[in-house]
Protein backbone atom coordinates (compact mmCIF):
# COMPACT_ATOMS: atom_id res chain seq x y z
CA UNK A 1 0.00 0.00 0.00
CA UNK A 2 1.50 3.38 -1.14
CA UNK A 3 1.80 5.96 1.84
CA UNK A 4 -0.44 9.27 1.40
CA UNK A 5 1.64 11.86 0.13
CA UNK A 6 0.25 14.46 3.16
CA UNK A 7 2.10 11.91 5.49
CA UNK A 8 5.62 11.93 3.80
CA UNK A 9 8.34 13.17 4.96
CA UNK A 10 10.17 16.12 2.86
CA UNK A 11 13.14 13.62 1.70
CA UNK A 12 10.28 10.99 0.59
CA UNK A 13 8.51 13.74 -0.93
CA UNK A 14 11.65 14.92 -3.21
CA UNK A 15 12.10 11.38 -4.10
CA UNK A 16 8.46 10.84 -4.99
CA UNK A 17 8.47 14.54 -7.16
CA UNK A 18 11.71 13.26 -8.92
CA UNK A 19 10.42 9.66 -9.83
CA UNK A 20 6.97 11.17 -11.03
CA UNK A 21 8.82 13.90 -13.14
CA UNK A 22 11.07 10.96 -14.82
CA UNK A 23 8.04 9.17 -15.66
CA UNK A 24 7.22 11.85 -17.56
CA UNK A 25 9.94 12.47 -19.35
CA UNK A 26 9.87 8.95 -19.91
CA UNK A 27 6.16 8.84 -21.49
CA UNK A 28 6.69 11.98 -23.13
CA UNK A 29 9.56 10.36 -24.96
CA UNK A 30 8.06 7.13 -25.92
CA UNK A 31 5.46 9.09 -27.53
CA UNK A 32 7.47 11.27 -29.37
CA UNK A 33 8.85 8.54 -30.96
CA UNK A 34 5.86 6.38 -31.27
CA UNK A 35 4.29 9.51 -32.76
CA UNK A 36 7.08 10.92 -34.55
CA UNK A 37 10.31 9.41 -35.31
CA UNK A 38 8.89 5.79 -36.52
CA UNK A 39 6.81 4.72 -39.65
CA UNK A 40 4.66 1.84 -38.14
CA UNK A 41 1.22 2.43 -39.41
CA UNK A 42 -1.21 3.17 -36.79
CA UNK A 43 -4.99 3.06 -37.50
CA UNK A 44 -6.89 6.63 -36.91
CA UNK A 45 -8.93 5.60 -34.10
CA UNK A 46 -5.95 3.56 -32.21
CA UNK A 47 -3.78 6.82 -32.72
CA UNK A 48 -6.75 9.04 -31.33
CA UNK A 49 -7.19 6.75 -28.14
CA UNK A 50 -3.21 6.85 -27.81
CA UNK A 51 -3.38 10.16 -28.16
CA UNK A 52 -6.16 10.70 -25.48
CA UNK A 53 -4.49 8.42 -22.83
CA UNK A 54 -1.07 9.76 -23.40
CA UNK A 55 -2.72 13.45 -22.69
CA UNK A 56 -4.86 12.17 -19.53
CA UNK A 57 -1.50 10.34 -18.00
CA UNK A 58 0.43 13.52 -18.45
CA UNK A 59 -2.71 15.48 -16.87
CA UNK A 60 -2.27 13.05 -14.33
CA UNK A 61 1.36 13.16 -13.86
CA UNK A 62 1.02 17.16 -13.78
CA UNK A 63 -1.57 17.37 -11.13
CA UNK A 64 0.72 14.74 -9.12
CA UNK A 65 3.90 17.15 -9.84
CA UNK A 66 2.07 19.95 -8.67
CA UNK A 67 0.93 18.64 -5.35
CA UNK A 68 3.78 17.25 -4.14
CA UNK A 69 5.99 20.66 -5.43
CA UNK A 70 2.67 22.69 -3.50
CA UNK A 71 3.55 20.11 -0.02
CA UNK A 72 7.42 21.03 -0.34
CA UNK A 73 6.62 24.57 -0.64
CA UNK A 74 4.45 23.98 2.98
CA UNK A 75 6.75 21.82 4.54
CA UNK A 76 9.79 24.17 3.80
CA UNK A 77 7.69 26.78 5.68
CA UNK A 78 7.25 24.96 8.79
Amino acid sequence: MKKNIEHMSVGELKTELKRLKDNLCDLEEMHSFTFGKTTVHIGAEKAQNLQEEFEQECKEYGEKIKEIERLLKAKSIE
